[in-house]
């Protein structure tokens, strides 16, 4: 149960509304954005204000200009893109605060318009969540609407300090992932199944020991799954791995005390068991693609996706669940010679009849790649948030906001 305040239990009609959302877009050489998915997420919050007759006042980040103007950072073509998926207006200011934003939005700006603010992440304060610089972007508004899940993991000016001069509420996105990523901690139906992969084991410790607690099964694939395989004492020849060795020594030691946790208790811990292997050339490309035993890969070669028997017991493991989250793609899926593990495990998790989570970049933009956003359940717009949430962690930016 979400416990904080919402748009929904607050009077917003006519009010100034300041809303903080996420809007750290791709673009391309042109600034054009290439996916609007985070902008389309905003939409629910954005139309309930306009049924309102709220004045709506937009401000994110964009990359991490380091408080500096950065020109390829400007919120410019996110705006263009807002007014394009809503069909309407939106007045794009070329600063973050100013007198003149000040004088339009208390003597200008009408019921039911929106403007957006230049990227906050210009101002240097934003990320020391310096006090006088929440105190500015407060003093436009009536109310905060914090909306951008993708950013309240992190302590910022306009994330938690804006709070501390307003009246702070969630908007409906950030409600709906906090109360999906809480549900399947707190309440899952069992069979309960967490898929983790990606490259780094580093990201994944806290949330593997927290999962270890709640889930029947977890399945280690991608990137990470080399030091766990290495943790056996199984050769795993160039496979990714941490670069510095007393990093690298606790991570196996992590994999080894994971394995154990799960024995003692009766979590089904799946590593792989045949790899999909091959030697990376100096110019990128891979050649001497073969299939091998995991514990059994060439000294001179690299793992890149799972074999067929790792993959049927992935598929016969999803099958099985009643609630699955995936956090990682299990290989190598940007090149199509071994994208057949993660697009395989992606479309096993959306044709079951499980209740299914998934988070992450790379998982997200698997997940487009194969054309299967749509048949999850719940497709979370933040990945470090979505993970340290699912790590038993509190996020400034929720916990700041009023309670119920």
């Amino acid at each position: 149960m979400f416990n904080k305040k919402t748009i929904e239990d607050i009077d917003l009609k006519s009010k100034k509304v300041l809303v903080r959302v996420d809007y750290n877009v791709p673009l391309d050489a042109n600034l054009n954005v290439t996916d609007n998915s985070r902008i389309r997420l905003s939409l629910p919050t954005i139309n309930y204000l306009l049924e309102k007759n709220a004045k709506i006042i937009l401000m994110s980040h964009l990359g991490r200009p380091k408080g500096e103007i950065v020109d390829k950072y400007r919120l410019t073509p996110t705006a263009k893109e807002l007014e394009k998926l809503i069909n309407k207006p939106v007045r794009k200011f070329d600063e973050v605060i100013s007198e003149d934003i000040k004088d339009y939005i208390n003597n200008k700006m009408k019921n039911g318009e929106i403007v957006m603010l230049e990227n906050v992440r210009f101002n240097a304060g934003e990320t020391k969540n310096n006090l006088d610089f929440a105190k500015e972007l407060a003093s436009l508004a009536d109310v905060y609407v914090d909306d951008a899940f993708g950013a309240s993991h992190r302590a910022h000016s306009s994330t938690v300090g804006v709070t501390q001069f307003l009246p702070a509420v969630a908007g409906l996105l950030l409600k709906r992932e906090v109360e999906v990523l809480t549900s399947i901690l707190e309440e899952p139906e069992k069979p309960f199944l967490a898929i983790l992969g990606g490259a780094k084991v580093a990201d994944k410790i806290m949330v593997i020991q927290n999962f270890l607690r709640k889930v029947n099964s977890i399945i280690i694939g991608g990137g990470m799954s080399y030091t766990f395989l290495k943790s056996k004492g199984y050769e795993i020849g160039k496979s990714i791995h941490a670069e510095d060795p007393a990093e690298y020594e606790n991570q196996i030691k992590f994999a080894k005390e994971s394995m154990k946790a799960a024995l003692t208790d009766k979590v089904n811990f799946i590593i792989p068991v045949d790899v999909v292997v091959g030697k990376m050339e100096a110019d990128g490309s891979i050649k001497d693609k073969k299939t091998v035993s995991a514990d059994s890969i060439p000294a001179d070669f690299e793992g890149f996706d799972m074999g067929e028997k790792t993959l049927a017991l992935y598929e016969a493991e999803i099958a099985k669940a009643k609630t699955i989250f995936w956090n990682g793609p299990v290989g190598f899926f940007e090149n199509k010679e071994f994208e057949n593990g993660t697009k395989r495990v992606a479309a096993a998790i959306a044709n079951s009849k499980a209740k299914t989570v998934a988070g992450g970049g790379d998982t997200l933009a698997a997940l487009k790649k194969f054309g299967l956003t749509d048949k999850f359940f719940h497709v979370s717009s933040g990945g470090g948030a979505s993970m340290e949430l699912l790590e038993g962690k509190e996020l400034p930016g929720v916990a700041a906001l009023l309670d119920k």
